[in-house]
């Protein structure tokens, strides 16, 4: 009986959380709504420069605009709420936790914003103009086809794009946490590279348009973040004191006194 109840106040305490997070999402998204214009220019931008002169994003159908303009919004509005988003999320785990494991929340909160901002100018500012100037310019060699894109389109992709480099860039925030659990240790992830290499190429094949350059887009940060990952768990992760320990034991067991 207690266990259900335990069950049922574990299932209260995370719907509270993904309603706060669901209506913190909501607050920023309206915010952003009345910039929706703005911000869908600034994220146009790379692909208009990747454009030749005389062509221009385009809308296929009635409400693509309307609808553009709100998933626009939307995801600007993620970006705003991620921090409460992760601040929800440690909230629900932390009872879980030992109290020396709880002073890291700050931290987590933290460097997991600044990770997925990090991970999303990287792919905007110094990615996006290399994939589109790519896929613009083997688009429109073919055959003289004129490139046209749907503003739908462009936007779906670059969302998956973004949201893309934002979760590679906490690969090292999880990694971070899972050596301090002692869940994972540099030697195991060291060991287990070679899967971590696979791992990202799926990635990148997932996550990004059919071509080798954007697949490498992904892999490539992914593969140089878990290095980085390597090297916070060597230095942050848990100590194993079990060796020690039996080593006292064995000493007190052989100590005649």
């Amino acid at each position: 009986m207690s266990e259900g109840m335990a069950l049922t106040d574990h299932l209260v305490e995370l719907r509270k959380r993904l309603v706060i997070s669901a209506v913190a999402w909501l607050v920023a998204f309206l915010a952003c709504y009345s910039y929706g214009e703005r911000l869908f220019e600034l994220i146009a931008a790379p692909v208009r420069r990747a454009l030749p002169e005389g062509s221009s994003l385009v809308f296929i159908n009635a409400t693509e605009p309307f609808f553009t303009i709100l998933k626009v919004s939307a995801l600007a509005g993620l970006v705003v709420a991620f921090p409460v988003i992760i601040w929800q999320v440690w909230s629900f785990v932390a009872p879980g936790l030992y109290a020396h494991e709880k002073r890291f929340v700050i931290p987590f909160v933290l460097f997991s914003s600044l990770c997925f901002g990090c991970g999303t100018y990287f792919g905007f500012t110094l990615v996006f103009p290399m994939i589109f100037t790519f896929l613009v310019t083997y688009g429109t060699s073919v055959g003289g086809i004129q490139a046209m894109l749907s503003m739908g389109a462009y936007l779906t992709l670059a969302t998956r794009l973004l949201i893309a480099f934002g979760l590679v860039f906490e690969l090292p925030i999880v990694i971070f946490f899972l050596a301090r659990m002692g869940i994972v240790d540099h030697k195991w992830l060291a060991k287990n590279r070679k899967y971590a290499l696979l791992v990202a190429f799926i990635v990148g094949a997932v996550l990004t348009p059919p071509d080798v350059f954007s697949q490498a887009s992904i892999a490539l940060p992914f593969i140089v973040l878990y290095e980085i990952g390597i090297i916070v768990a060597r230095l942050f992760g848990k100590k194993k004191v079990v060796a020690e320990d039996d080593e006292d034991e064995d000493v007190a067991e052989n100590d005649p006194a």
